[in-house]
Protein backbone atom coordinates (compact mmCIF):
# COMPACT_ATOMS: atom_id res chain seq x y z
CA UNK A 1 0.00 0.00 0.00
CA UNK A 2 2.74 2.45 0.95
CA UNK A 3 4.65 1.83 -2.28
CA UNK A 4 1.68 2.52 -4.56
CA UNK A 5 -0.16 5.28 -2.70
CA UNK A 6 0.80 8.06 -5.12
CA UNK A 7 -0.32 6.13 -8.19
CA UNK A 8 -3.49 4.93 -6.46
CA UNK A 9 -4.35 8.48 -5.34
CA UNK A 10 -3.76 9.90 -8.81
CA UNK A 11 -5.88 7.24 -10.50
CA UNK A 12 -8.67 7.52 -7.93
CA UNK A 13 -8.98 11.28 -8.28
CA UNK A 14 -8.70 11.18 -12.05
CA UNK A 15 -11.72 8.87 -11.89
CA UNK A 16 -13.85 11.03 -9.59
CA UNK A 17 -12.65 14.50 -10.68
CA UNK A 18 -15.86 15.73 -12.28
CA UNK A 19 -18.14 14.29 -9.58
CA UNK A 20 -15.89 15.59 -6.82
CA UNK A 21 -15.92 19.09 -8.30
CA UNK A 22 -19.73 19.04 -8.38
CA UNK A 23 -19.80 17.79 -4.78
CA UNK A 24 -17.59 20.66 -3.60
CA UNK A 25 -19.59 23.48 -5.19
CA UNK A 26 -20.60 25.85 -2.40
CA UNK A 27 -18.97 23.67 0.26
CA UNK A 28 -17.34 26.65 1.96
CA UNK A 29 -20.63 28.55 2.13
CA UNK A 30 -21.84 26.45 5.05
CA UNK A 31 -18.44 26.21 6.76
CA UNK A 32 -17.92 29.45 8.73
CA UNK A 33 -14.97 28.16 10.74
CA UNK A 34 -13.12 27.03 7.63
CA UNK A 35 -13.77 30.40 6.01
CA UNK A 36 -12.47 32.11 9.14
CA UNK A 37 -9.31 29.98 9.09
CA UNK A 38 -8.74 30.83 5.43
CA UNK A 39 -9.30 34.53 6.13
CA UNK A 40 -6.77 34.36 8.98
CA UNK A 41 -4.28 32.62 6.70
CA UNK A 42 -4.79 35.29 4.03
CA UNK A 43 -4.16 38.01 6.62
CA UNK A 44 -0.98 36.28 7.81
CA UNK A 45 0.31 36.07 4.23
CA UNK A 46 -0.39 39.77 3.75
CA UNK A 47 1.30 40.73 7.04
CA UNK A 48 4.33 38.66 6.06
CA UNK A 49 4.74 40.75 2.91
CA UNK A 50 2.58 38.91 0.38
CA UNK A 51 3.68 36.92 -2.63
CA UNK A 52 2.81 33.62 -4.29
CA UNK A 53 0.97 31.00 -2.22
CA UNK A 54 0.63 27.35 -3.23
CA UNK A 55 -2.56 25.40 -2.57
CA UNK A 56 -0.99 21.93 -2.56
CA UNK A 57 -3.49 19.19 -3.39
CA UNK A 58 -5.89 21.81 -4.70
CA UNK A 59 -8.41 19.42 -6.25
CA UNK A 60 -10.97 21.33 -8.35
CA UNK A 61 -9.58 24.66 -7.21
CA UNK A 62 -12.42 25.95 -5.04
CA UNK A 63 -10.13 26.83 -2.12
CA UNK A 64 -7.55 28.37 -4.46
CA UNK A 65 -10.31 30.56 -5.88
CA UNK A 66 -11.55 31.46 -2.40
CA UNK A 67 -8.05 32.59 -1.40
CA UNK A 68 -7.74 34.59 -4.62
CA UNK A 69 -11.00 36.29 -3.70
CA UNK A 70 -9.38 37.30 -0.42
CA UNK A 71 -6.55 38.98 -2.30
CA UNK A 72 -4.02 36.15 -2.08
CA UNK A 73 -1.76 35.46 -5.08
CA UNK A 74 -2.77 31.80 -4.94
CA UNK A 75 -2.11 29.02 -7.41
CA UNK A 76 -2.96 25.32 -7.25
CA UNK A 77 -0.93 22.13 -7.53
CA UNK A 78 -2.52 18.70 -7.74
CA UNK A 79 -1.37 15.15 -8.39
CA UNK A 80 -4.37 14.39 -10.62
CA UNK A 81 -4.25 15.72 -14.20
CA UNK A 82 -8.03 15.38 -14.43
CA UNK A 83 -8.48 17.51 -11.30
CA UNK A 84 -6.18 20.16 -12.74
CA UNK A 85 -8.18 20.12 -15.96
CA UNK A 86 -11.41 20.68 -14.01
CA UNK A 87 -9.81 23.45 -11.93
CA UNK A 88 -8.62 25.25 -15.06
CA UNK A 89 -12.08 24.88 -16.60
CA UNK A 90 -13.91 26.24 -13.56
CA UNK A 91 -11.39 28.97 -12.65
CA UNK A 92 -9.84 30.08 -15.94
CA UNK A 93 -8.23 33.17 -14.46
CA UNK A 94 -6.09 31.21 -12.02
CA UNK A 95 -2.96 29.08 -12.37
CA UNK A 96 -3.08 25.32 -11.80
CA UNK A 97 -0.29 22.80 -12.29
CA UNK A 98 0.12 19.04 -12.12
CA UNK A 99 2.65 18.12 -9.46
CA UNK A 100 3.35 16.05 -6.38
CA UNK A 101 3.81 17.25 -2.81
CA UNK A 102 6.59 14.72 -2.41
CA UNK A 103 8.83 16.75 -4.76
CA UNK A 104 7.50 20.23 -5.48
CA UNK A 105 8.80 21.79 -8.68
CA UNK A 106 9.62 25.05 -6.89
CA UNK A 107 12.86 26.76 -5.86
CA UNK A 108 13.90 27.02 -2.24
CA UNK A 109 12.10 29.78 -0.28
CA UNK A 110 9.98 30.59 -3.35
CA UNK A 111 6.60 30.92 -1.61
CA UNK A 112 5.05 33.49 0.70
CA UNK A 113 2.86 30.73 2.14
CA UNK A 114 1.50 27.26 1.56
CA UNK A 115 -1.84 25.57 2.17
CA UNK A 116 -2.57 21.83 2.33
CA UNK A 117 -6.32 21.69 2.85
CA UNK A 118 -7.28 18.07 3.57
CA UNK A 119 -4.74 16.97 0.96
CA UNK A 120 -2.51 15.06 3.39
CA UNK A 121 -5.30 12.67 4.37
CA UNK A 122 -4.19 9.99 1.87
CA UNK A 123 -0.49 10.16 2.73
CA UNK A 124 0.80 7.15 4.70
CA UNK A 125 2.26 7.91 8.12
CA UNK A 126 5.91 7.21 7.20
CA UNK A 127 5.74 9.64 4.26
CA UNK A 128 4.35 12.72 6.04
CA UNK A 129 7.55 13.99 7.73
CA UNK A 130 9.44 14.16 4.43
CA UNK A 131 6.55 16.00 2.78
CA UNK A 132 6.50 18.58 5.57
CA UNK A 133 10.24 19.06 5.13
CA UNK A 134 9.54 19.67 1.43
CA UNK A 135 6.93 22.28 2.42
CA UNK A 136 9.52 23.95 4.66
CA UNK A 137 12.03 24.01 1.80
CA UNK A 138 9.78 26.00 -0.53
CA UNK A 139 8.32 28.53 1.95
CA UNK A 140 10.40 31.59 2.73
CA UNK A 141 11.38 32.22 6.36
CA UNK A 142 8.46 33.60 8.31
CA UNK A 143 5.90 32.51 5.74
CA UNK A 144 2.69 30.90 7.07
CA UNK A 145 1.57 27.36 6.40
CA UNK A 146 -1.95 26.07 7.01
CA UNK A 147 -2.78 22.37 7.23
CA UNK A 148 -6.33 21.02 7.38
CA UNK A 149 -7.04 17.35 8.04
CA UNK A 150 -9.29 14.77 9.70
CA UNK A 151 -8.65 14.34 13.41
CA UNK A 152 -8.57 10.90 15.02
CA UNK A 153 -6.19 7.99 15.15
CA UNK A 154 -7.10 5.44 12.53
CA UNK A 155 -7.14 4.77 8.78
CA UNK A 156 -10.01 3.69 6.55
CA UNK A 157 -9.75 2.08 3.12
CA UNK A 158 -11.96 3.99 0.67
CA UNK A 159 -13.06 1.91 -2.30
CA UNK A 160 -15.95 4.00 -3.60
CA UNK A 161 -16.10 7.74 -3.98
CA UNK A 162 -18.02 10.66 -5.32
CA UNK A 163 -20.66 9.71 -7.86
CA UNK A 164 -20.25 6.03 -6.95
CA UNK A 165 -16.98 5.76 -8.86
CA UNK A 166 -14.29 3.32 -7.69
CA UNK A 167 -11.41 4.58 -5.57
CA UNK A 168 -8.46 2.89 -3.91
CA UNK A 169 -7.11 5.18 -1.21
CA UNK A 170 -6.62 5.14 2.53
CA UNK A 171 -8.06 8.03 4.53
CA UNK A 172 -6.00 8.84 7.62
CA UNK A 173 -7.25 10.55 10.76
CA UNK A 174 -4.48 11.97 12.94
CA UNK A 175 -4.23 13.68 16.35
CA UNK A 176 -3.43 17.38 16.31
CA UNK A 177 -0.41 16.81 18.54
CA UNK A 178 1.13 14.27 16.17
CA UNK A 179 0.91 16.56 13.16
CA UNK A 180 2.17 19.50 15.22
CA UNK A 181 5.17 17.40 16.23
CA UNK A 182 5.91 16.57 12.61
CA UNK A 183 5.74 20.27 11.72
CA UNK A 184 8.21 21.17 14.47
CA UNK A 185 10.55 18.39 13.39
CA UNK A 186 10.42 19.80 9.84
CA UNK A 187 11.56 23.20 11.09
CA UNK A 188 8.26 25.02 11.49
CA UNK A 189 7.07 27.02 14.49
CA UNK A 190 3.49 26.02 15.32
CA UNK A 191 1.35 29.04 16.16
CA UNK A 192 -2.20 27.68 16.39
CA UNK A 193 -4.04 24.38 16.79
CA UNK A 194 -7.80 24.32 16.17
CA UNK A 195 -10.25 21.46 16.61
CA UNK A 196 -13.38 21.99 14.52
CA UNK A 197 -16.76 20.41 15.26
CA UNK A 198 -15.44 17.98 17.90
CA UNK A 199 -18.83 16.29 18.27
CA UNK A 200 -19.05 15.35 14.58
CA UNK A 201 -17.23 12.30 13.20
CA UNK A 202 -14.59 12.97 12.15
CA UNK A 203 -13.63 16.35 13.63
CA UNK A 204 -11.52 18.68 11.56
CA UNK A 205 -8.11 19.94 12.54
CA UNK A 206 -6.45 23.19 11.50
CA UNK A 207 -2.79 23.89 12.20
CA UNK A 208 -1.08 27.18 11.41
CA UNK A 209 2.70 27.37 11.50
CA UNK A 210 5.53 29.54 10.21
CA UNK A 211 8.63 28.52 8.34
Amino acid sequence: MTDTWLADTRTSYDTVAVSYAEHMIGSLDGAPYLRAALALFADLVDRAGGGPVADVGCGPGHVTAHLAGLGVDAFGIDLSPAMVEVARRDHPGLRFEVGTMTALDLPDADLAGLLAFWSLVHVPEPEVPAILREFHRVVRPGGPVLLGFHVGDRAKHKTEGYGGHPMNVYVYRRPLARVSGWLRDAGFTVEAEMLLEPDDPPPGGILIARA
